[in-house]
């Protein structure tokens, strides 16, 4: 035994002796090693290697004048904005947009490389170095899920501004439930809970939400649910479904402006105290909202009328099939000719004050069957529902969805009496 423990004694000296034996280090207090520059990359450019000079578009500039002021030769200038159209069209470079120049080092300064900012998260490349290239690139996007939800006080947009919401959460809610919640008429109560993407550049700067997910809507005490779905026989394009799988459009959206109110409705029986108080029936239902407000085909159809004609004004009217038609009042100006074919959604024109008019509106009239009716009473048809073979992927698609929406809880709202205890609180600490 005693022969083991030597053995075990001489292991543990020899380790120790490992651990403790430092190797000598030489010391030279004269000599001074310099520490690099760290390497900074944009747009995978080194910046190190060029003079950079950061810039947005002013009014009257144009791509071939920053680049010969820049000393670039005109004829790559030219091989640019005839080659490259498909990839940058120097002609459609708008005001108010960033760009990147990155100049050579020497004296001349001569333009090598110009970088034109798309939007937050694409650009666009020209390098004059060697033969002329143009390409698009894409900055690091980082994607981060977020789960809100509100309860309307007054409108649907405080609602969301007051939760941090990106805005066009606003717009996008708005979108997908335009057809079945007359956003109008929004009762104190409603609620909404949201599932979407937030979009960061390089981890830190915000760039925008991505389209909304999953959606619920309380509306009347009507729950509405609503989940985006893509899919190869629907033509790639991502529709909005309820938890049945039917389809959340509507062949026509419930208003031509968005974001505005009714000031005047749909009356058979209206009397006009400046008239007399004789019968002038209303057979439109006018939308209020600054002039210059873009006015919006409430469904796809050909146009058969865009002209100006006595108290109407300016005005375009739709035919969208055998049954129903629309007409638009009062415009600015009109965006579209007689003959055109609109897509549900397009603008068609601008709201004014041309014809009679006491104020900046839309007169919305709606026809089926050759007869003008009240659009906010019509049972309006469904556009195309999800087809039965698709049914069982989509269901599988949403339930983690469903369940995750369900699970979201609303925020607590602060009465003004807790709102006053706790600000009394803070004032005693």
């Amino acid at each position: 035994m005693q022969k083991y423990w030597g053995v075990i004694l001489a292991l543990v000296f020899i380790i120790s002796c490992k651990e403790e034996k430092v190797p000598e280090v030489k010391k030279n207090f004269n000599k001074i090693t310099p520490i690099k520059d760290p390497i900074v990359t944009h747009f995978g450019f080194n910046w190190g290697e060029f003079n950079v000079q950061l810039d947005t578009l002013k009014y009257g500039d144009s791509f071939g004048e920053l680049m010969l002021q820049h000393k670039v030769d005109y004829p790559k200038i030219y091989k640019v904005s005839e080659e490259f159209k498909d990839t940058f069209d120097v002609r459609k470079i708008r005001v108010g947009k960033p760009y990147v120049i990155l100049k050579s080092k020497d004296t001349t300064e001569k333009a090598e490389v110009f970088i034109y900012e798309n939007d937050a998260i694409n650009y666009t490349v020209v390098d004059f170095r060697d033969s002329v290239t143009a390409y698009r690139g894409r900055k690091k996007v980082r994607y981060v899920e977020r789960e809100a939800s509100g309860v309307i006080e007054s409108s649907l947009s405080e609602a969301i501004l007051e939760q941090g919401i990106d805005y066009n959460v606003t717009n996008s809610l708005s979108e997908i439930y335009a057809w079945t919640i007359d956003f109008f008429r929004l009762q104190k109560g409603d609620k909404f809970k949201v599932i979407y993407k937030e979009k960061f550049i390089n981890d830190t700067v915000y760039a925008g939400a991505e389209p909304i997910e999953a959606a619920y809507f309380e509306h009347n005490g009507r729950p509405i649910y609503a989940f985006a779905y893509e899919n190869d026989s629907l033509k790639n394009i991502i529709d909005y479904f309820d938890d049945e799988a039917n389809n959340l459009r509507r062949t026509f959206l419930r208003a031509p402006v968005k974001f505005s109110r009714i000031s005047s409705r749909y009356n058979l029986k209206r009397r006009i105290r400046y008239y007399g108080y004789k019968l002038r029936p209303h057979k439109g239902t006018d939308y209020a909202a600054p002039i210059g407000t873009p006015i919006l085909a409430t469904a796809d159809g050909t146009v058969t009328e865009s002209t100006r004609r006595g108290g109407n004004g300016k005005y375009v009217k739709i035919r969208h099939n055998g049954t129903y038609s629309t007409q638009y009042l009062h415009m600015k100006n009109r965006k579209v000719k007689k003959g055109e074919f609109v897509r549900q959604g397009d603008v068609i024109g601008w709201i004014g004050m041309t014809g009679n008019t006491g104020g900046p509106h839309v007169c919305y009239r709606f026809w089926k069957n050759g007869r003008q009716v009240d659009p906010l009473k019509e049972e309006l048809p469904l556009a195309e529902p999800l087809p039965e073979p698709l049914r069982p992927d989509y269901f599988a698609h949403i339930n983690p969805k469903k369940d995750q929406l369900d699970c979201i809880v609303y925020p607590e709202k602060i009465e003004e009496e807790d709102l006053l205890t706790l600000n009394e609180d803070n004032g005693a600490k």
